[in-house]
């Protein structure tokens, strides 16, 4: 398996790759590298995350093994951005033998001829048991790393307007850009509701998650944003920007969408999650509608599904 990032990235690429790893890992001999190296030649199929980022082990798998699986597991910057203009990318999704998206609304992002080798694989996340939340002690939280396709300055803008009601806001995840690790430190000094905590363990993430009454998602891309999964699991409500990525998780009829930069209305709409119960009940029956899609069960037998059909069509 290829995957950009390896563990010390701590992001969505690196667990997806993690998961299926420890599917397969009964079935199979499997590692995950960054790059595949030519001369093991021992390898019977590949899985790719990123249709750019991996493009050099794709196209140099295609070349030397071109009667075995390629499978190539489509990220954001794939889907929303990558294959629209970057040739290697292009490249990779014709070489590709199988394609994978991890949202249902990500099949309306690729060429029609290519949806006949493409299958929806929803990400999952295990069960955790509810927490009792005191409304007194309004809690949100986001997690994810400080990038621009997070959009973290949106949240941090909303813990700005929503200071004075003193609802609580906690910004999860690294800051490889210094620009937004100012902001995030700025807000952090000037308001007393705002706090950001850096990276956190996949372990402490979740129980930050699980304690907070909302989980955003401020991003202006996403593949299939795994924390969604997580929040749903974790019983906490989501709200979540009107983007492809994020209606793929929660469906076109979701509640708990604002429009892509808006921090007045997530703003708005945390207030009303605060003070209307009515509101944050039908998120969360909103959200356990969607929980059957990110069981861990269900992910596990789609992937050994697409695996033992690729090694059967490649024979």
């Amino acid at each position: 398996m290829v995957s950009p990032a390896l563990k010390e990235a701590n992001n969505g690429n690196w667990h997806t790759a993690n998961r299926w790893k420890r599917f397969l890992s009964g079935h199979c001999d499997i590692s995950i590298v960054q790059d595949w190296n030519p001369a093991d030649t021992n390898c019977v199929a590949m899985i790719a995350l990123h249709a750019r980022r991996s493009a050099p082990s794709i196209h140099a798998w295609a070349a030397r093994q071109p009667d075995r699986p390629l499978v190539l597991v489509l990220t954001g910057t794939d889907l929303y951005r990558d294959i629209q203009n970057d040739e290697s990318a292009m490249q990779s999704l014709l070489l590709a033998t199988h394609l994978v998206v991890l949202q249902q609304a990500g099949l309306a992002a690729l060429p029609a001829d290519l949806l006949s080798k493409t299958r929806v694989i929803y990400q999952s996340a295990s069960h955790l048991k509810f927490a009792v939340k005191p409304r007194a002690n309004f809690k949100v939280v986001t997690a994810g790393h400080l990038r621009d396709e997070k959009d973290p300055l949106t949240f941090i803008r909303a813990a700005v307007l929503c200071s004075p009601v003193n609802i609580g806001f906690t910004h999860i995840g690294n800051a490889p850009d210094s620009l937004l690790a100012d902001a995030a430190r700025q807000a952090a000094v000037a308001h007393h509701n705002y706090r950001w905590l850096g990276g956190l363990p996949r372990g402490q993430t979740r129980q930050h998650i699980k304690r907070a009454h909302v989980l955003v998602n401020t991003s202006v891309m996403e593949g299939g944003a795994h924390v969604l999964a997580e929040a749903v699991q974790s019983g906490t409500a989501v709200l979540a920007s009107s983007i492809s990525g994020n209606v793929g998780m929660l469906g076109a009829d979701y509640a708990g969408y604002f429009e892509v930069g808006d921090a007045a209305g997530l703003a708005a709409m945390v207030q009303r999650c605060a003070e209307e119960p009515a509101f944050m009940a039908q998120l969360q029956h909103q959200c356990s509608e969607r929980a059957c899609l990110f069981e861990p069960a269900l992910e596990k037998r789609l992937v050994l599904k697409l695996i033992s059909t690729a090694m059967k069509e490649s024979t």
